[in-house]
């Protein structure tokens, strides 16, 4: 969150009557840092923080993963000529989860299966 004008103006009128930088950090809860930044601005207004624009559409990215959406980070990486890690940002960035399988182990199918078939058998005497 950004400080307010009100706040920014008051901290650089301090500074410009005559307080130390340090004192109005104490006395502002803002850091020196910050008060030094806005003592070398002219416009002392919050900035508007922009996404700026990356290497790969990302209408092109989600386009690709409705066509592919087995195909692995590496290799979406490759085609868009970017890292993995950039892929994995975009995705999480448009809340595109990445693919789940259910795995289920072979006992445990048989398991249910067995199960399956012996409710199966128990449905066909209760109606004869």
């Amino acid at each position: 969150m950004s400080y307010s004008l009100d706040l920014r103006e008051r901290v650089v009128k301090y500074v410009e009557e005559g307080g130390s930088p340090t004192k109005a950090a104490q006395l502002y809860d803002v850091s020196r840092a910050t008060i030094y930044r806005w003592l070398g601005r002219e416009d002392l207004s919050p900035t508007v923080v922009k996404r700026r624009e990356r290497k790969m559409s990302w209408a092109a990215l989600k386009e690709h993963v409705e066509q592919y959406p087995e195909a692995k980070l590496k290799d979406r990486a490759e085609k868009f000529g970017v890292q993995p890690s950039a892929i994995h940002y975009a995705l999480k960035q448009m809340k595109i989860t990445r693919k789940k399988r259910v795995k289920v182990s072979r006992t445990r199918l048989a398991r249910e299966n067995q199960v399956l078939q012996g409710l199966a058998g128990v449905h066909t005497e209760i109606w004869q």
